[in-house]
């Protein structure tokens, strides 16, 4: 991600600023021209904001943002504990329309586009009178994204990593990945990908729930890191695609936000500048060159504050390949 800058003073002010502390002017995200603006005549601030749940700018004739106009559902706000999850849950949202709108995806909603648009609904579990818990499973179908808010809650959201064994698990990451089977039937399916898919990821056509339902009785096999991101990826081709996807995404915004603060690496043969855009660049093995070294920076200087590694993945050569596969799409498709 890049660095902004307040519209009126010109010092430092983050992706989910409302107000710069330098000069207290009050800023709105402008999603179009990637930059903050100082609000006023010219500037109305998203109806979110007045829950304090989004920092973007509506346009003209609109009353919500470009993100928040995809929201389908959202969780009933009188309960304390909905607001503050939600407005985390939009915070990532937003991160991840900052990506989608850096590689000019599509990204219709279901207004302008009933059949292909993309649409978010963010719910709770559900108790009957008897104690009985429906569970809302995050997850996307035909272009509606549901996430959990509970997944809002640091707490819950580790306590399900934890009891998963799972080395990695965000909300970020949650987008990131759902949006990877948007993607999936907008650019695969749709763009006569699929048979270069196959002979990279394997055969969609594979049942799957019943690879769902082997791969939660069984696990992964055992030599899947040799050929997969993470062990979930291994349960079906879709999901390959969402986990190296989200992945994808990942290693391109980290570079970025490296660019923009100017982070090099030269020391012990580790070597790191990155002085390509990573949202332009379609040159995995390039990127990936870059992000060893990193990554292995990073994770030590998270050990040194006795925190987990930022990136406790290993990407071996058939992982770059389906990168590689990625990086064609999102880069061919752009206008």
């Amino acid at each position: 991600m890049r660095i902004f800058e307040c519209g009126k003073c010109r010092q430092a002010v983050y992706f989910d600023s409302s107000i710069c502390v330098h000069c207290g002017s009050r800023q709105g995200y402008d999603a179009h021209g990637f930059q903050m603006r100082v609000l006023g005549v010219q500037h109305r601030l998203c109806a979110n904001a007045h829950h304090g749940a989004c920092n973007w700018l509506a346009e003209e004739g609109q009353n919500h943002c470009l993100a928040c106009r995809h929201n389908l559902t959202i969780p009933n706000l009188s309960r304390p504990e909905n607001h503050d999850n939600w407005v985390r849950i939009e915070n990532a949202k937003r991160h991840l329309f900052y990506s989608i709108l850096s590689w000019q995806l599509p990204a219709p909603t279901k207004v302008e586009d009933p059949g292909r648009g993309l649409a978010f609904e963010f719910l709770s579990d559900i108790e009957d009178a008897d104690g009985n818990v429906k569970r809302v499973l995050t997850g996307h179908d035909n272009g509606l994204i549901t996430i959990n808010i509970a997944e809002g809650d640091d707490v819950e959201r580790e306590r399900r990593r934890t009891a998963m064994g799972e080395p990695y698990r965000t909300l970020l990451g949650h987008f990131r990945h759902e949006i990877g089977h948007y993607y999936w039937d907008r650019l695969v399916q749709e763009g006569s990908r699929l048979d270069q898919f196959r002979s990279v990821f394997g055969d969609e056509r594979e049942d799957y729930a019943d690879a769902l339902k082997r791969h939660h009785e069984q696990g992964p096999p055992d030599d899947w890191s040799g050929n997969y991101i993470s062990a979930y990826a291994t349960a079906h081709p879709w999901e390959d695609f969402a986990e190296t996807f989200a992945h994808f995404v990942h290693m391109v915004d980290t570079l970025e936000t490296a660019r923009a603060w100017g982070l090099q690496l030269a020391s012990s043969g580790y070597v790191a500048r990155i002085d390509f855009e990573p949202y332009r660049l379609g040159d995995v093995k390039r990127m990936h060159a870059h992000w060893v070294p990193l990554t292995l920076a990073i994770n030590a200087l998270n050990r040194s504050m006795g925190q987990p590694d930022l990136y406790p993945f290993v990407m071996p050569s058939a992982v770059l390949k389906k990168l590689g596969f990625i990086a064609g799409l999102l880069v061919d498709q752009r206008p």
